[in-house]
Formats: C-alpha cells, structure tokens, sequence
C-alpha cells in the first residue's frame, strides 16, 4: 500500500506540474511594436560574441546588453537607420550581416569567389602540367625485349614454351 501511495503522488508531482511551469513568456519591452523593432533590427546585426547568431537569438550577456541599448535607443524615438549607423560607429561594419560595399569590406564580399578562382586556377595548372608528363610513346627496342623477358612472350605475342 505505501508503494502503490509514492507512486500515485510521483505520478500526480509529474502531471500537474507541467502545468505549474508552463506559460506564456512575457514580452521584456512594455510596448509590442517596440518589441517588434527591436527584433527586426537585432536580426540584422551579429552577436559580438557568437560571431554566427544573430543578436536576436544569442544568449549571450553582451547580446543582451546590446538588445537594451537598442530599447533605449527605440524609446529615445531614434529611427531604425539611426539605431543602425550607432551600432556601425561603435562596433564597425562587422557587426552588420550584410556590410555595405565599400573600399574596407571588398575583400569581405569578393574574398571567397577570388579564392575559388584561385584555386581552380591552380587545379587547371596542375591537370595540364601532369598531362603533359605523361606522353604516348612507343617502347624503345630494348625496352620491348625487357618486357617480353618478364611476359615471357614472343614478338608475336605467343607465349615462348
């Protein structure tokens, strides 16, 4: 009877508190549309830290940092552009997933297709290099005879006894 007890309130702990834990998360700005800008905005910025997540989705404390300086800065009623080129200013272009094309990020829009015409490049060098060291030619006499020593064939081609 005590077992069967635990393992009614075991199986009542388990059931009910899902229940307890689940909910809606509230929204961290008072204001939805506010938080609809700060999402937008922090989706086209890279988290510092991440390097690869954008700052809306990084759990980082510096991205959350970041995610209430641009609250601040959306209550200050800056507009989205403005917001954008503080970020730039303070953290360069970097922190941009899409930089704009400019002098300082040509390498950063055109490195990898250069690096890749580079590299076929040296792929079509060597193919042609290595083609042309193998050449077709017929065997010398001596090496004919060579060759027949090890068949152990005739001229012919019929096998020698």
């Amino acid at each position: 009877m005590n077992r069967l007890l635990v393992f009614f309130l075991l199986i009542l702990a388990l059931l009910g508190g899902g229940r307890l834990s689940a909910g809606e998360a509230a929204p961290r700005a008072a204001d939805e549309a506010t938080e609809k800008r700060l999402v937008a905005i922090a989706s086209e910025l890279r988290c510092l830290v991440c390097q690869n997540e954008s700052l809306a989705g990084s759990n980082a404390e510096l991205a959350g940092d970041l995610r209430r300086e641009i609250r601040a800065l959306i209550k200050d009623g800056k507009s989205d552009s403005e917001i954008m080129a503080f970020m730039v200013e303070r953290y360069g272009d970097f922190v941009r997933y899409r930089p704009p094309l400019k002098a300082t990020t040509l390498l950063l829009w055109f490195g990898p297709a250069l690096l890749c015409a580079i590299g076929l490049a040296a792929l079509l060098r060597y193919l042609r290099r290595r083609s042309r060291a193998i050449e077709d030619r017929p065997l010398s006499a001596e090496e004919q005879r060579r060759v027949e020593a090890l068949l152990g064939t005739t001229e012919s081609g019929e096998r020698k006894p």
